[in-house]
C-alpha cells in the first residue's frame, strides 16, 4: 500500500513530466531508425520513471551473470553516444527535480529517486527494470 501511495504522489508531483521526457527521447530515437536500440531503453526507463517505487534498475550483466549485446563493448559505445546526444539532458532534468524535492522534508524520498534516475539517464543501455528484492 505504501508503494502505491508513493507512486501516485510521485506521478502527480512531477514523475509524469520526467516519464514523458523519457518517452519523447525514445520517440525521437525511434524516428531516426538508427536510434532503435536507444528507443527501447527510453521506453523501459520511461515506464520506470512513471512508477519507480517497488522497482529497481540493474545491469543485465548483474542480473544474468553474462554479457550480452547491451552490456558488452557495443553497449559501452551505445552509452557514450547516448550520453552525448540525450543522456545529459535527462540527467539535468532529474537533478533539477531532485533539488526541488529536497527543499521539502516530505520530498526527500522523491529526490533520492530522481538521483537514481539521473544516474540511469547517463547510461541506460544494458539496464533492466526489475521488481525490488527484499
Amino acid at each position: 500500500m505504501l508503494r502505491f501511495l508513493l507512486n501516485v504522489l510521485w506521478f502527480v508531483l512531477g514523475g509524469v513530466v520526467m516519464g514523458l521526457g523519457w518517452w519523447l527521447a525514445g520517440l525521437v530515437a525511434a524516428i531516426t531508425i538508427v536510434g532503435l536500440p536507444w528507443a527501447r531503453a527510453c521506453f523501459v526507463i520511461g515506464n520506470y520513471s512513471f512508477w519507480p517505487f517497488g522497482n529497481e534498475a540493474v545491469s543485465r550483466r548483474e542480473l544474468t551473470g553474462r554479457m550480452d549485446f547491451g552490456t558488452g563493448p557495443l553497449g559501452l559505445i551505445g552509452n557514450v553516444i547516448w550520453f552525448l546526444v540525450a543522456g545529459w539532458w535527462l540527467a539535468i532534468g532529474h537533478l533539477t527535480s531532485a533539488v526541488a524535492c529536497f527543499v521539502t522534508i516530505i520530498g526527500i524520498p522523491f529526490g533520492i529517486q530522481h538521483i537514481k534516475l539521473a544516474l540511469i539517464a547517463l547510461a541506460p543501455v544494458g539496464m533492466q527494470v526489475v521488481p525490488m528484492r527484499r
